[in-house]
């Protein structure tokens, strides 16, 4: 599967031969000697593009090769330039009417005919010189699917069922009781050791096993440059303390320990590079006396021995795998099964198993590269890997990095280019998969071909490199489609390498950065995550070059302008430099495709925002207040609009044609004639509203009414989110339903009657959020949803309490897929038949009852012994009510006699 207009290895040669052939197909090819050197130019480009691909085969490059390689893409990206700019300003003179028309055509030809001659000869001269070299170095004598693809299942259950399929149970198990025991003061481990080991893993595997013992939870991951107060941000939000942004390190220290002061806590502080991080860190975590816990991770020892003398010594070294958890998660990844290998692959799979060392990321990196692959490629990879790990040599990271080198340099290279532009993001970054399609396809790296959407191909790429282990899932929706990502540090070391040799990204992330010469850098990544106030001040005019830039926190851009090639930017920037930042030069990147701007300050978007013609996504995330102007509409090529919950839909956003994501809107202010638009936008995908108010007058319920009939008619919409407080309509009752082929349903912001019948078409539903008043077992309600054959996740919340139990039917037929079931009602209202729902793995219980003893009636053995065997957890919240712990007691030991493995959570 390929179509890249841009890559890694041809630079813009394909894209810029595109834009030739339009070239000499408009009147600028008419022009007097333009066709012949155009075509000249195509031929010479042509070749030089062969040559390029040929090149990007080859392993090993001697420097004279990777130098001309080089040139040849820095030439593309500057000569696409000068065309695009060309092409921009020729478009805006067709404003003058009349005679002055007539006037500023026939100047036009004349200049466009001198820019043409003048701009051809620069660049024939420039190719002239290449490819004299190229001829001068001998060159040529070097030798050396269109389908979707979705995620593997077995790589996102190694990293979600990590403990049952990668041998870590027995140390998650160990790490716990270092950790727990009857003692009260505070308590700091340390978990040890070699990169790749899986660490992380075993520190999340841990974390939840401790679910629901402490009062405050929070897992975060340092890395080597840390942003403290970013990093304290995040402590703050997931403890539960706020959620605003908060700047002043002081601040932070002061909300985080008040919080957690008087509560029992436990805190991950994932991948320590050295001590100072800690030292810092600590200050927040106050040492009381409930029982509190801290564990971290780190690949320096000196540093697991320094967190755990905090006040004992808690340190677990961590060790690669044995030899049968080796072969287990080997044989997993390749043939689906932990225990069968053909006698074919026997030998060759205990020869790399050996250089594989033990290290998870290692095994999982070079099994995703064998699976289907033919004995020939497992003879290629064991020869590849060399001696390493043999005899006594230990594992370290210069061999892990080969084994990755070995998974790179398989890639086809469309795919190295995708997996090259994660090198943009900061070490220990969650990347959001929808932000990093839409860059890559910002970018060129992805084009459509055969019919096929750019966004689906893009998704598919994207999903290749999770089935290849070469990112990492960190969260999946109910279908399996990654969400979330992240790269490993050691993964994360070889694509910013392989980055700088390429000429690919370039990286500023000290205070320095500013004073450092600049090598030619396609894209550039900035951020600084010192301590303090200290930002780096960037001069624009040394990067006028660039396509993406991304400029994290603690970086002041003063301008734009120097930025006028920019496809792709995505900045985020804290109040405190708002004052300095001219966000209106934005209006001046004629080229800008993506847009993402994150920022805890008022954000107002200049009027001149309706130029920027290219432009496909716009995010704009978290800013007290925001101002749109009303000219968006205008944005013809818009397909991604996603705005902070509060956000009023602009008169004539139904102008927005090609639009497919609208986010997260509140219609409950929005005019009638906003409404009647939005019901024209056919091709929405992805469409979430919000309510802010509590009531509704008549016109903005009718429209609201009418809003909701006409998406029945959008047949492209796969997922409707809908949040607010809950409302009841009478009319919902009547509601004719929405398109057929819709995924994902949640319309926990309306509260139906009864289950509507309509469900029942929806066959391709995986996810369904439902409020209702009563469940009616005479209506035969509930095997609406019992019998749609994809639902995968069901929250239903019931308001009043209905006259009998709802009896899940132990069929097959009955709720044949779902694996999560979320409950919220006023009392346990739920029976499980033997043999229901027998592929549920959580359940969530949200109950308001008058005792514990409620409880226990309900979650006796009658109910628990009929609970599916792959039940994974259970969780139990009773609002109104203390946990009693005897009644505690009662149920865990009630659940060990039928489901020891199951966890069970209380709250």
């Amino acid at each position: 599967m390929t179509g890249a207009m841009v890559s890694a290895s041809t630079g813009a040669l394909n894209s810029l031969l595109g834009k030739l052939a339009m070239l000499m197909g408009n009147e600028y090819g008419k022009l007097k000697g333009v066709r012949k050197e155009v075509e000249s130019l195509q031929d010479e480009f042509s070749s030089m593009n062969a040559l390029l691909e040929k090149l990007a085969d080859m392993d090993e490059l001697d420097p004279q090769a990777r130098e001309w390689r080089n040139q040849v893409k820095d030439m593309s990206y500057d000569i696409e330039d000068c065309i695009d700019e060309f092409i921009h300003h020729l478009g805006n003179n067709d404003a003058a009417p009349g005679i002055m028309k007539k006037t500023a055509r026939l100047l036009k030809k004349l200049r466009v005919r001198h820019q043409i001659a003048s701009k051809i000869k620069e660049i024939k001269i420039r190719v002239k010189e290449v490819s004299e070299r190229r001829m001068r170095y001998k060159l040529d004598e070097y030798t050396v699917k269109s389908s979707y693809v979705p995620v593997d299942p077995r790589v996102v259950a190694i990293y979600n069922d990590a403990a049952g399929l990668v041998g870590i149970d027995v140390p998650r198990d160990e790490v716990v009781k270092l950790l727990m025991g009857e003692e009260k003061e505070l308590k700091v481990a340390s978990i040890v050791g070699l990169g790749g080991l899986g660490k992380t893993t075993l520190a999340n595997q841990v974390y939840h096993k401790l679910e629901g013992k402490f009062q405050c939870q929070a897992f975060v991951s340092v890395s080597q440059k840390p942003d403290i107060a970013k990093l304290l941000n995040k402590i703050v939000l997931e403890i539960g303390a706020g959620s605003c942004h908060i700047s002043d390190l002081d601040d932070l220290f002061k909300t985080i320990t008040q919080h957690l002061l008087d509560k029992r806590y436990f805190i991950v502080l994932d991948d320590l590079w050295d001590s100072s991080a800690w030292n810092v860190i600590k200050c927040a975590l106050p040492a009381n006396d409930c029982g509190s816990r801290v564990l971290t991770t780190t690949r320096i020892y000196s540093t697991a021995f320094t967190c755990s003398s905090y006040n004992h010594h808690y340190v677990y070294n961590m060790r690669p795998l044995g030899e049968d958890d080796s072969r287990k998660i080997f044989f997993i990844r390749i043939f689906g099964s932990g225990e069968a290998c053909p006698d074919v692959f026997e030998e060759l799979s205990a020869d790399i198993l050996k250089k594989c060392g033990g290290l998870p990321l290692a095994i999982i990196s070079i099994a995703s590269l064998l699976a289907g692959q033919s004995k020939i490629a497992w003879e290629y990879v064991r020869n590849s890997l060399g001696s390493m790990f043999e005899g006594n040599r230990s594992a370290n990271l210069e061999d892990m990095k080969q084994i990755m080198n070995l998974s790179y340099i398989n890639l086809p290279r469309h795919l190295k280019t995708c997996l090259l532009y994660l090198g943009m993001y900061p070490e220990d970054s969650v990347i959001n998969k929808n932000d990093l399609v839409r860059q890559w396809i910002a970018e060129g790296f992805v084009s459509s071909i055969c019919g096929l959407d750019a966004e689906d191909i893009a998704g598919s790429y994207f999903n290749e490199l999770v089935n290849m282990s070469l990112i990492q899932p960190v969260d999946t929706d109910y279908n399996d489609e990654v969400l979330l990502c992240k790269v490993h540090d050691v993964m994360l070391d070889l694509i910013r390498a392989k980055c700088e040799e390429e000429n690919f990204i370039g990286v500023l992330d000290e205070p320095q950065a500013a004073t450092k010469p600049y090598k030619r850098f396609h894209r550039v990544s900035i951020h600084y995550s010192g301590v303090g106030h200290d930002v780096i001040v960037v001069k624009v005019n040394k990067l006028h070059q660039v396509r993406s830039v991304i400029a994290f926190t603690r970086v002041l851009l003063p301008s734009f302008q120097e930025f006028k090639y920019v496809r792709v930017l995505l900045l985020e920037f804290k109040a405190t430099q708002m004052h300095e930042m001219d966000i209106t030069s934005i209006c001046g990147l004629f080229l800008l495709r993506y847009l993402k701007i994150v920022t805890d300050c008022d954000l107002e978007l200049p009027n001149q925002f309706w130029g920027l013609q290219y432009l496909d996504t716009v995010v704009l995330e978290n800013p007290k207040r925001l101002f749109v102007p009303s000219g968006i509409v205008r944005l013809s090529r818009l397909l991604h609009l996603i705005v902070p919950c509060g956000m009023v839909f602009q008169d004539g956003i139904g102008s927005l044609k090609s639009l497919r994501t609208l986010q997260a809107f509140d219609f409950s202010r929005s005019t009638l004639e906003s409404f009647r638009s939005l019901s024209k936008l056919t091709n929405l995908r992805d469409l979430r509203l919000d309510y802010e108010r509590f009531d509704m007058d008549d016109v903005t319920m009718d429209a609201f009414r009418l809003l909701l009939e006409s998406l029945s008619h959008c047949s492209s919409l796969k997922s409707f989110v809908i949040s607010s407080l809950v409302h009841h309509f009478d009319w919902l009752s009547t509601l004719s339903g929405f398109p057929r082929h819709i995924q994902r349903l949640h319309l926990w912001g309306l509260c139906f009657p009864r289950i509507p019948k309509w469900i029942a078409q929806l066959k391709d539903l995986y996810s369904l959020e439902l409020v209702v008043t009563k469940v009616l077992l005479k209506d035969d309600s509930i095997d609406v949803l019992a019998g749609l054959p994809s639902l995968l996740h069901l929250r239903l919340e019931i308001k009043q309490d209905g006259e009998e139990r709802i009896v899940i039917p132990g069929t097959d037929m009955a709720f044949p897929v779902l694996k999560h079931l979320s409950l919220v009602c006023p009392k346990p209202a739920l029976v499980f038949e033997a043999g229901a729902m027998l592929r549920l793995h959580n359940v969530d219980l949200w109950l308001t009852v008058s005792g514990w003893e409620d409880v226990t009636m309900w979650l006796g053995p009658a109910v628990i012994e009929h609970l599916p065997a792959g039940l994974k957890k259970i969780f139990l919240c009773c609002r109104g009510k203390h946990v009693d712990e005897a009644t505690l007691s009662t149920l865990r030991s009630v659940f060990n006699t039928h489901h020891s493995s199951v966890d069970l959570i209380f709250r």
